[in-house]
């Protein structure tokens, strides 16, 4: 039951395609949350990190619903950031949408309904946010999470393969490299990864493909 009380602070409520991680290509609807910690520089949401509106739980869940998918991303900004969104995912949850959350990293990840897939941002050098990794997280991600890190040069690819052996990251969960939109070139970065034999998985960005920078909307 959605308790009447909670709110959120929400940037938009959107359908598009999943432009990332496992569930790429579905039709989702993205629930993105104002506010973040954070202030990456290859960041491609600042216009997230204030205004929005504040919207109740129940809210929130008939626009989703009103939107017809059974895929919701909880996004941002850095939606951990808000603490009402833990009873939102169980909502969600309790509902039967498949739900992902899109985080930082930066933020604890021990409270997420483990029934939501989690997709991890792990901070590389080049974001200029390395020192907000939050480490510990890695050892709490489950099958069917995802660690992503965002790579814009040669130093970031080098600092996540060390980091990802540190850590054993990809026993825990599926590795996700992506080159920065607009600053590496994807074949460079999947060349590295075929050189290496590295057991993550490439990615680009659905959504850029499409539409650049623009949302999917």
């Amino acid at each position: 039951m959605v308790n009447g009380e909670d709110r959120l602070r929400i940037t938009e409520i959107f359908l598009s395609l999943q432009g990332e991680a496992d569930a790429v290509g579905w039709p989702t609807v993205f629930v993105r949350l104002t506010g973040c910690p954070l202030r990456c520089n290859y960041c491609d949401t600042e216009y997230a990190f204030t205004g929005g509106e504040t919207l109740t739980l129940k809210e929130i869940i008939e626009k989703v619903s009103e939107l017809g998918v059974s895929h919701v991303c909880v996004t941002g900004g850095e939606p951990l950031s808000q603490k009402s969104v833990h009873p939102l995912m169980k909502s969600l949850c309790d509902l039967d949408y498949q739900v992902s959350l899109e985080t930082s990293g930066a933020l604890d990840i021990t409270q997420v309904d483990p029934r939501v897939s989690i997709v991890m941002d792990l901070k590389t050098p080049s974001s200029g946010e390395v020192d907000k990794n939050l480490y510990g997280n890695i050892e709490h991600l489950k099958a069917g999470d995802q660690l992503k890190l965002v790579i814009a040069d040669q130093s970031d690819y080098d600092w996540s393969k060390q980091t990802i052996a540190e850590y054993g990251a990809a026993t825990k969960a599926t590795v996700l490299f992506s080159p920065a939109f607009g600053q590496l070139e994807p074949q460079k970065l999947a060349q590295w990864i075929i050189d290496d034999r590295l057991n993550v998985r490439f990615q680009l960005q659905l959504h850029k493909i499409l539409w650049g920078d623009e949302k999917g909307k």
